[in-house]
């Protein structure tokens, strides 16, 4: 069964998000930064989440599959920086109303801990992605995470930890953490109310840095 985009499934996202007891990373040194995890509706009233593809003209991991998203500058919440990034790379705005709550931070490599908010953003819309920083936006259904290989798991030489991928039929492409593992964690908690854990998964090696 699909999952459609609807207020039944909103209700069921909130309770869901409010119930589960999210892991911060509570180590000072590390740089924060939030992602929205932002589910829409498209035209066929399917559920979907926004992914962006990274313009290739920025130093930091360009041409990469990422969420909107960004370091959070002083004084804001991870909430407030989700939504500015949100209106900054991709043009959609939303009101604090549309916050449904938040997943588990996750620590990158590079020194990052990331907090996923997951919003709600409403019927599909022709977006205006900021070409300095996004290539392209992408409307993908949320049923594509729920394909009999998602997820895959593999060993690197690099780490004792699994690289967590996503394969997504409608990109012809896999994503990887961190960008997978918060849309994973996405699908478990959020969708399907499942307490499932994503912090141990590993980045590919190219996204070490």
């Amino acid at each position: 069964m699909g999952h459609g985009f609807d207020a039944g499934l909103r209700a069921r996202v909130t309770a869901n998000l409010a119930r589960f007891e999210r892991v911060p990373a509570l180590d000072p040194a590390l740089t924060r930064a939030a992602v929205a995890a932002t589910l829409v509706g498209d035209s066929r009233g399917r559920a979907c989440f926004l992914i962006t593809r990274r313009s290739s003209r920025l130093r930091d991991h360009p041409g990469q599959w990422a969420l909107p998203g960004g370091r959070i500058d002083q004084g804001e919440s991870p909430e407030d920086a989700a939504l500015r990034e949100l209106d900054e790379e991709i043009g959609l705005r939303l009101p604090s109303r549309e916050i449904l709550g938040r997943l588990d931070d996750f620590v990158t490599r590079s020194g990052f801990a990331i907090t996923p908010v997951v919003c709600w953003g409403g019927e599909s819309r022709l977006f205006e992605p900021n070409p300095d920083e996004v290539e392209a936006v992408y409307t993908v259904p949320m049923d594509d995470l729920d394909h009999p290989r998602i997820p895959t798991l593999r060993t690197i030489p690099e780490s004792d930890r699994p690289v967590l991928s996503l394969p997504i039929p409608m990109l012809g492409t896999s994503i990887h953490a961190p960008t997978a593992a918060v849309l994973f964690q996405l699908r478990e908690v959020a969708i399907h109310g499942r307490d499932t854990r994503v912090a141990h998964y590993e980045q590919p090696v190219f996204a070490w840095k």
